[in-house]
């Protein structure tokens, strides 16, 4: 029996300590083959993708107020630092810029994707003055009402309430908060990793129901997600570069994607290309005392392609399940976004956490959000690395433009 126990660990151990890209990778081809070979059998494999999601509903909305709370609470001193409200504004705006471009894509090539709603809990609203209704009720919810009933309009309201107040707090209190998003990350990590389990059983799942069909629009959505990162990376952050400096921003677009997009790519962690970001700085003669400070807080607030993620996948939600959107609530949507990229965990897939955040604003319940945040795992082999790919890059690229400026601004001044 021993014997029989060491082989099966020895044969499932490259696996067990394989990344978790290449996890999900197989558990989505394990997938597609018992889909598609045995329609009944996946059915019945369809209950780890029920576990999978369930779990993600426990711990989504934890995650959102113990993350942005703590992200706040501790820039308590990004003030004090050289050219970083600048930055910090670039940060800001490119992410709002992102969200738009994917709001451009999600309206010209609309994705849709197979949910399966609880009907009585999508309350589709009739433009921006439902939801600006239905925004303002959110906000003033029971915080403990939040959090228990996944409402995360309330839950981010009050996160970013705390975490501003917070911000006056002791250094201990701080570190208490850091300690506890720490904790939730972690959780949440443990969650992930059994992502695969999750992936194999939704997609075998979908296929036996749905058939390959189902696989097409993973793949116009998938199109959609890179085309918009792709010219954000090439046409948007240039712009916004050249606006800042007067000059060619190409060179220094192409050398942060060839230096850390490309890196950033294969780690899919913006925190863990944080020191290849600070060394190409170096490079670049920046100013250390400020990109010190401005790579660090950029790997959690500069996250346009996690807007263009929370986009998207929201917009293809309510586009199949048949919610109009007009051209105000989805503005409306992008400011959302803006917020959410912003707080957004460094760990893989943290994006796709907040998703049920902005689904909210279209009244679509926890339930149907979740699913597209399974989605969003489903896809994510690819769209998590060209996310992290574009956010880390222009960590330094954003860096570079606000130096750039005020060097600019001095020379005209002097």
């Amino acid at each position: 029996m021993r014997t029989s126990l060491r082989k099966v660990f020895r044969f499932a151990m490259p696996f067990l300590q394989a990344s978790l890209i290449k996890q999900i990778l197989v558990g989505f081809v394990l997938g597609c083959i018992l889909g598609l070979s045995s329609p009944e059998l996946a059915k019945s494999a369809g209950f780890l993708g029920t576990i999978f999601v369930t779990a993600l509903k426990g711990v989504a909305p934890v995650l959102v107020f113990v993350l942005v709370m703590s992200s706040i609470a501790g820039r308590s001193d990004l003030s004090e630092s050289v050219h970083i409200k600048p930055i910090i504004f670039i940060y800001l705006v490119a992410n709002f810029s992102a969200a738009l471009v994917a709001v451009a894509a999600s309206f010209m090539l609309p994705s849709s994707i197979q949910l399966v709603a609880q009907g009585a809990d999508v309350n589709a609203p009739g433009g921006i003055g439902d939801v600006l209704r239905s925004l303002v009720l959110n906000l003033v919810d029971n915080p403990f009402h939040a959090l228990a009933s996944a409402n995360y309009i309330g839950i981010l309201a009050w996160a970013i309430a705390m975490g501003l107040v917070l911000r006056k707090g002791t250094d201990e209190t701080r570190k208490v908060l850091q300690d506890a998003s720490r904790a939730v990350e972690f959780i949440v990590s443990l969650v992930i990793r059994f992502a695969p389990f999750g992936i194999f059983g939704l997609v075998s799942e979908l296929l036996a129901t749905e058939g390959l069909g189902a696989m097409v629009d993973y793949a116009h959505l998938l199109a959609v997600l890179i085309g918009s990162m792709a010219f954000v990376a090439l046409v948007v952050n240039p712009f916004i570069v050249w606006l800042c400096t007067h000059d060619n921003p190409y060179p220094a677009t192409f050398l942060t994607l060839r230096e850390s997009g490309i890196s950033a790519f294969f780690t899919r962690s913006s925190a863990a290309n944080i020191p290849v970001n600070l060394e190409l700085c170096r490079r670049m003669n920046l100013p250390e005392a400020t990109y010190a400070v401005s790579i660090p807080v950029g790997a959690t607030v500069n996250m346009g392609g996690a807007a263009i993620t929370i986009t998207v996948l929201t917009l293809s939600a309510a586009y199949s399940l048949g919610i109009t959107v007009d051209i105000p609530t989805a503005l409306f949507l992008c400011v959302v976004a803006t917020i959410c990229a912003a707080g957004t965990s460094g760990v893989p897939g943290g994006s796709i956490m907040l998703i049920p955040l902005a689904c909210g604003l279209f009244g679509i319940d926890q339930h149907t959000a979740m699913q597209v945040v399974a989605v969003g795992f489903v896809i994510g082999v690819l769209q998590d690395s060209c996310e992290t790919g574009l956010n880390s890059s222009t960590d330094v690229l954003f860096t570079y433009a606000a130096c750039k400026r005020a060097e600019r601004i001095a020379k005209e001044n002097a």
